[in-house]
């Protein structure tokens, strides 16, 4: 009974944690125009959130050994809880991404603890099954996020996204404080405070770099260059210290074990493509198609059902077949769901859409949970704390980027793709020229020119998001040959 309520409290930490990755992805529009903020500004409350999260992931390995992981976890489910209250009661946007940041901070540690705790309480013949219904959390509470968001905007308020956070913390803290055992004993190690800053650093000026590059036009604003020297000498510090330290903050003898590395680079580029994916669509459906916050939540439901009926299957797979030949399936049926994505027009059914997301729920269900195994279980109990931080973070960084990369190449195209129409609107234009067309069309008066510039956007927008999703397809398939790295588990 003690084993089950661990696996509870720490599965419930995971699943706050990793709900809060998108809940308020479709409340973003109504969080816009409560704090008057642009487009690019409240996309800083997604990303802020991850950044730090990724930040302080790595730490966490150590602050477990330090301080218990048991102590670790209970100051984390407190500090996320009182920091999802804290943005609920934002007035401004300064005032949510500061609080976002806090989020990130406290949640950062969940993750990885309780990987690390559930390997450890888990013998290894049902480490698969356990590692599916963990993965089941990490994966569906990013697609229920999108539904319950947009129940909670279109009944309540957006600040209920955050408001609902205060149930699960309080549950999980009082049963956490209860049954999570108290640590044997504790590390006496100390803390590479230049490698970390360094990493801190580096990471939090890349992702401003990612943020910015697109207004900014990349390198032809010195502030873009800056960020990439500061993004690369923060870098370099962090690889000279990790080779030169003695007791450096991410230990290089982690990363000897093939599977681990694999796992860690086949974690960033699936973070990079699943997590971008799920912020393009809100604004897709919500957008071009005209959809509701709570339709558009529910339209993306499906994906979830996929991932948890794979999920069951592929936790008894795991160990019989080969975790290559589940992965590889997994990757191609989420290519799959990505060149049909790129095919999207406004005309698409919401049944095509749900489809669609139902085989890529599928497909990363074959991927996370013989990921999560063979990598963590590769390493021997005393490296998992650690190496469970390290994967989150490389987790959360892939996640960060693809968001902010999707979202900058989105916009870039945009205005290219308008910019090439716009230049065909001509009176000299025979399609333009029509009678039909021109009746509704006429540049030459007000309504003409508003009908006109809503149809040019419509098209803008459904090829930008075709090529966006061309690219998500492309990098998934980049995916397949980090397979080749792993060895048979």
């Amino acid at each position: 009974m003690n084993r089950i309520a661990i696996i509870l409290c720490v599965m419930a930490g995971v699943f706050m944690q990793a709900l809060d990755t998108t809940i308020a992805n479709v409340a973003l529009p109504y969080m816009q125009g409560s704090v008057s903020a642009s487009q690019d500004e409240i996309a800083w409350v997604l990303t802020s959130y991850i950044v730090a999260a990724a930040i302080m992931t790595a730490p966490a390995g150590f602050l477990a050994g330090r301080f218990g992981a048991r102590n670790v976890y209970l100051v984390s489910i407190a500090g996320f809880t009182v920091a999802s209250m804290l943005c609920g009661a934002s007035q401004t946007l300064d005032q949510i991404v500061i609080c976002r940041v806090l989020q990130g901070i406290f949640g950062a540690a969940l993750v990885p603890l309780a990987q690390a705790m559930l390997f450890n309480i888990t013998p290894p013949e049902d480490r698969g099954n356990t590692m599916a219904y963990f993965s089941i959390v990490v994966m569906v509470a990013p697609v229920i996020g999108p539904v319950l968001g947009g129940w909670l905007t279109e009944y309540l308020s957006w600040r209920y996204v955050f408001y609902v956070n205060m149930p699960f913390g309080l549950a999980t803290l009082i049963v956490g404080l209860i049954c999570l055992p108290k640590p044997d004993s504790v590390s006496a190690q100390k803390f590479d405070w230049l490698g970390f800053a360094a990493i801190g650093i580096g990471i939090g000026a890349f992702q401003l770099l990612l943020d910015r590059g697109v207004e900014k036009d990349w390198f032809s604003s010195p502030e873009i260059i800056v960020e990439a020297v500061v993004a690369g000498l923060a870098f370099y510090i962090f690889l000279v210290q990790t080779f030169t330290a003695r007791q450096p903050f991410i230990r290089p003898a982690l990363f000897r074990n093939r599977n681990y590395s694999a796992g860690t680079v086949m974690i960033a580029l699936i973070s990079l493509t699943y997590f971008a994916s799920m912020t393009l669509q809100p604004p897709f459906l919500q957008g071009m198609m005209n959809y509701s916050v709570l339709t558009s939540g529910l339209t993306m439901g499906p994906r979830g059902f996929g991932t948890m009926a794979s999920m069951l299957v592929v936790g008894r797979l795991t160990g019989k077949l080969d975790v290559r030949i589940l992965m590889a399936f997994g990757l191609a049926l989420g290519a799959l769901s990505f060149y049909h994505m790129s095919h999207w027009t406004t005309d698409i059914s919401q049944r095509t859409i749900m489809l669609t997301g139902v085989i890529q729920g599928v497909g990363m269900g074959f991927v996370f949970v013989p990921l999560n195994t063979v990598a963590i279980g590769a390493l021997t109990t005393q490296q998992r704390a650690e190496g469970a931080s390290v994967f989150n973070l490389s987790r959360n960084l892939g996640s960060s980027a693809g968001i902010s990369l999707m979202n900058g190449l989105l916009v870039h195209n945009q205005q290219v793709i308008q910019s090439g129409l716009a230049a065909g609107i001509t009176p000299f234009n025979r399609n333009i020229g029509e009678t039909i067309l021109t009746h509704y069309w006429d540049p030459a008066t007000k309504a003409g020119a508003a009908a006109l510039n809503a149809v040019m956007q419509q098209q803008v927008g459904i090829i930008a998001y075709s090529d966006d999703y061309t690219t998500l397809m492309l990098a998934t398939l980049l995916a397949v040959p980090v397979l080749m790295m792993f060895k048979r588990a």
